[in-house]
């Protein structure tokens, strides 16, 4: 099965441009309704018009591929199969920033073809970002091809991270900056992970660690991965799941200090 990389990019950018544009017009236009789901996480009007201007524009075009999104979410690894064509995407990451005017957040879209992620986009509005990632092409923002910085300690490297939504797992997260600022020259929480993922590869940040779910890590990590970083994970990724649409404990970093931010956040899992 091939498939034209560069087309499915164009369309991945077209359709997150399109979205990201209309929930800020209705932002604009509008006082934005919302509610919350599981663990308090904030779902608003606009993450389900961004929802459904995606899944009309993936059905249009490809009705025979399968879609992932956050909004119909995975509730088990063991029942969710990759194989085939498959559409990843974060109608509105960074939903909270959007609801408070805040400009960090993103609509994220990436194609994936048995497990592997070959083209995505993620678009921040407000910040005036157009990221597009081609497995084995590069990235870009704007059109100008991105390369991260070149760190090669621990001590000089500003790194990004997050909480999650439910609380009880909180306390771990906070216990992973701890180190990590002491480690570190220091820390960065936009609540944006899409948008976080493409600054480091666009070298404003030199890593990125927190646990994601795969419309978080797919299309930023693969526009992260072809400016020059690596992934891992803190623990191995379990049986059947692909690494690139894997986020739990996910790190991405510049090459430099790879192994030392590895070896300190699995010192901390292992404590």
């Amino acid at each position: 099965m091939k498939f034209d990389l560069r087309e499915l990019a164009l369309f991945a950018e077209q359709t997150v441009t399109k979205a990201g544009d209309s929930i800020a017009e209705l932002r604009r236009r509008e006082k934005i309704e919302v509610d919350y789901k599981d663990f308090g996480e904030l779902v608003t009007s606009a993450d389900l018009l961004s929802e459904r201007i995606i899944q009309e524009a993936i059905r249009g075009r490809f009705p025979e591929h399968r879609i992932l999104s956050e909004e119909n979410g995975i509730h088990s690894w063991d029942n969710f199969k990759f194989d085939g064509p498959l559409w990843v995407v974060d109608p509105l990451d960074g939903t909270v920033n959007f609801a408070r005017s805040l400009p960090h957040y993103g609509v994220s879209l990436a194609f994936a073809l048995d497990g592997v992620v070959l083209a995505g986009a993620v678009y921040a509005p407000d910040l005036n970002c157009t990221y597009v990632g081609i497995k084995g092409e590069g990235s870009y923002c704007n059109g100008e091809r991105l390369r991260i910085r070149q760190c090669t300690s621990l001590l000089d490297a500003v790194i990004g991270t997050g909480f999650p939504h439910d609380s009880a797992k909180v306390q771990p997260a906070i216990e992973r900056v701890n180190r990590l600022r002491r480690n570190c020259r220091d820390i960065r929480r936009f609540a944006a992970p899409t948008v976080d993922i493409c600054y480091v590869a666009s070298g404003k940040l030199d890593a990125h660690t927190e646990s994601l779910s795969p419309w978080d890590v797919a299309a930023a990590g693969l526009i992260a991965r072809e400016a020059g970083t690596l992934t891992s994970h803190v623990q191995a990724v379990p049986n059947g799941i692909p690494d690139e649409l894997y986020g739990e404990e996910v790190v991405f970093t510049t090459p430099g200090i790879f192994d030392d931010l590895l070896a300190l956040l699995r010192l901390e899992n292992k404590a």
